[in-house]
């Protein structure tokens, strides 16, 4: 069985900075993508970030220059490291890993959500 938890939320006033943590646990062999969304009441969930397990990222054009995303294989664990956080980035931010409990077989895990405010 595997978990996937997220931490690092909070409340911040515009200019700050905030580090998300999502960590996999239980039986993993090897995680494949990984990946941040956000989801505002009343609008569309959005992509925000991915890494692929080689290591090659992709951004949102909206927070292109602010957010950096990042993996620690040997720990299952992902970051993403957002900057210059405006009110417009207040969501529930959720992460999102393809992983392997054996060497064939993946399965798709969510983190339960993480509420991010930017206070103007």
């Amino acid at each position: 069985q595997v978990q996937v938890v997220e931490s690092g939320g909070g409340l911040v006033q515009a200019g700050g900075s905030l580090r998300l943590s999502c960590a996999a646990s239980g039986t993993i062999s090897s995680i494949a993508d990984m990946g941040w969304y956000r989801v505002v009441p009343g609008k569309e969930r959005e992509l925000v970030a991915t890494i692929s397990n080689a290591g090659k990222s992709t951004y949102a054009d909206s927070v292109k220059g602010r957010f950096a995303i990042s993996r620690d294989n040997a720990k299952n664990t992902m970051y993403m490291q957002m900057n210059s956080l405006k009110p417009d980035d207040t969501a529930v931010y959720y992460c999102n890993m393809r992983i392997y409990g054996s060497r064939y077989i993946s399965s798709t895990y969510w983190g339960q959500g993480t509420q991010v405010t930017v206070s103007s």
